[in-house]
């Protein structure tokens, strides 16, 4: 079995401000440990330095075991610069290539040889680069290549409902965040390295695959240290916790590890800043005495010679004490406030009439009227995300039947993948500033309601999903929508931040249609529209999450 051993980890951001000064913490052997905490904070920085992707400024990182890794952003689900993400593949990758991508060293070696000695063959038909092309079947051969082709079979069956040899050269565009998601899970479970890293594996998965992922875990003999900001999952999945947690005044960021499951995590934590506060207090009180001591002291001592040394003994303790310093301080808990106002609107916000998605969905008629929250329930790939985009304005989703947006509603589209070519190399308060005309001091105070003010000067690229995630949610707020179309909104915030979403839908004065796989989040709506595995759209008053895949032809 393998294990993960980080040790003093230092790690400093590109403008020198400090991420880590001192984290160490151990994931034991064959144990599930989840790493929670704050957008930003430095989860995803710290897998990836245990990946070996990012070089720690100072510390040890130790792995053993062989690492299997499943990066925030699978595929070409993430973001547009492809070149600044560990592990993104180019826009017209096929399964396959995913497939390879996570695949053992010696395996994705020898599939890289094989395609390459394809291409040349393709290119010039002759003897050397036959002979090129058997030897990479060899090779191929050699490393076991065929054998693991059954194990990619297992996965795609299981992921996508298709064997490999139908599935492999499929585009990774044509899958859900969901399906992409679930297939890297599928065969980083079946490989055979003893450690996995999982960066928000929950994203995207519908629930009966989140339900899957959950028991996995439990089953699973590997070592896993996953990130998830889903409370089910940790709930149902996680031996021990460990929170990474953001300091005051711009301090690095420290490590608290909690021994138990995180059913017990927020009493545990709640205890543990209590404690914190109450030493801090004994020192204040403790303080104060040995001040007043001294100034007693002094004056008795400008008196009667005879308590100079005492005055000096305390002058000399009070020093010391003040050396020690306060104690820690607790770690800074986030301050998110949304504003998301709307507008009054026409009775019918979304009037749909025999609306059937060409390939995905039968005909479907729906009302929406103004004010209600409408949570869009279904399996990946049922074409829920093509249903927002649709009515967000996209002209390429193919469809028939009509709908009609209700008088003054003005949508505005929260997109699942992050995927907004226009924002990259664009500063975080330049991209408020200028595409909503704020000057300087109300542009950092709207993003110092979204915890964002410091990251003004930061690239949107740079961002972490959460963060992303964040500052899409407040250009909706400033961009003055009244319909809001969420495309699963929570799956890269941490907890305060989709607490904070939620309060800003109670109080928003408008329509909201919301996809979500979020058990949790899904009890504040109204009612469901639910896309099913038989291929209708149907309503409901309590959500359903037991759909299972579209039975359509593959």
């Amino acid at each position: 079995m393998g294990h993960v051993e980080i040790s003093h980890l230092e790690y400093y951001l590109p403008d020198g401000r400090v991420l880590f000064d001192d984290a160490s913490f151990r994931v034991g052997e064959g144990s599930a440990v989840a790493l929670v905490g704050a957008n930003g904070a430095g989860k995803t920085t710290l897998l990836r330095m245990i990946a070996g992707d990012t070089q720690p400024h100072g510390g040890t990182v130790t792995v053993s075991g062989g690492l299997g890794v499943m990066r925030q952003f699978v595929g070409t689900t993430g973001r547009e610069d492809q070149r600044e993400t560990p592990g993104a593949l180019p826009a017209d990758a096929s399964v396959r290539d995913l497939l390879v991508s996570v695949a053992p060293p010696r395996i994705a070696a020898a599939a890289k040889a094989v395609d390459a000695a394809e291409l040349a063959m393709m290119a010039q038909d002759d003897e050397k680069s036959q002979m090129a092309y058997a030897q990479a079947l060899s090779d191929w051969a050699d490393a076991d290549g065929y054998d693991y082709e059954t194990v990619w079979d297992v996965c795609t069956t299981a992921a996508l409902g298709m064997p490999f040899d139908r599935a492999q050269f499929r585009g990774l565009n044509t899958l859900s965040g969901g399906e992409q998601k679930r297939l890297v899970l599928e065969a980083l479970l079946r490989g055979p390295e003893e450690v996995l890293l999982l960066d928000e594996p929950d994203n995207y998965l519908d629930v009966p695959g989140k339900r899957w992922l959950e028991e996995a875990i439990k089953a699973t003999p590997k070592t896993v240290l996953f990130i998830s900001h889903d409370r089910e999952l940790l709930s149902r999945s996680a031996d021990k916790i460990i929170s990474v947690e953001t300091g005051f005044g711009g301090g690095g960021s420290s490590v608290w590890v909690h021994g138990g499951g995180f059913d017990s995590f927020h009493e545990a934590r709640k205890e543990r800043f209590e404690r914190f506060e109450e030493l801090g207090r004994r020192w204040d009180e403790e303080h104060a005495k040995l001040k007043k001591l001294v100034v007693n002291l002094r004056q008795a001592a400008s008196v009667s010679h005879a308590l100079a040394t005492r005055y000096a003994a305390a002058q000399t303790r009070l020093k010391k004490f003040e050396e020690a310093g306060r104690p820690e301080e607790p770690p800074r808990e986030q301050n998110i406030t949304m504003r998301l106002k709307g507008g009054r609107t026409g009775v019918r916000s979304l009037t749909i009439e025999q609306l059937e998605l060409t390939g995905l969905m039968k005909p479907f008629d729906l009302e929406v009227f103004y004010g209600e929250r409408v949570g869009v329930l279904g399996s990946n790939g049922s074409g829920k995300s093509h249903f927002l985009r649709l009515l967000a304005g996209d002209e390429s989703v193919k469809h028939s039947g009509s709908f009609r947006l209700g008088a003054r509603v003005v949508p505005g589209h929260f997109r699942q993948t992050h995927a907004h070519p226009e924002l990259l190399g664009r500063t975080v308060r330049s991209i408020i500033e200028e595409e909503h005309a704020l000057s300087r001091g109300a542009a950092m105070g709207a993003l110092r309601r979204y915890e964002l003010d410091r990251q003004e000067e930061q690239k949107f690229e740079s961002l972490s999903g959460g963060q992303q995630a964040r500052l899409m949610i407040l250009k909706l707020e400033l961009d003055g929508v009244t319909a809001l179309l969420l495309d699963e909104p929570t799956d890269n915030l941490d907890l305060e931040s989709a607490e904070a979403l939620q309060q800003g839908l109670e109080a928003f004065e408008g329509t909201v249609l919301c996809v979500t796989h979020d058990r949790w989040f899904a009890k504040t709506f109204d009612r469901f529209l639910v896309f099913g595995s038989d291929g209708r759209v149907y309503e409901s008053k309590e959500p359903v999450w037991d759909e299972t895949r579209v039975q359509r032809d593959r």
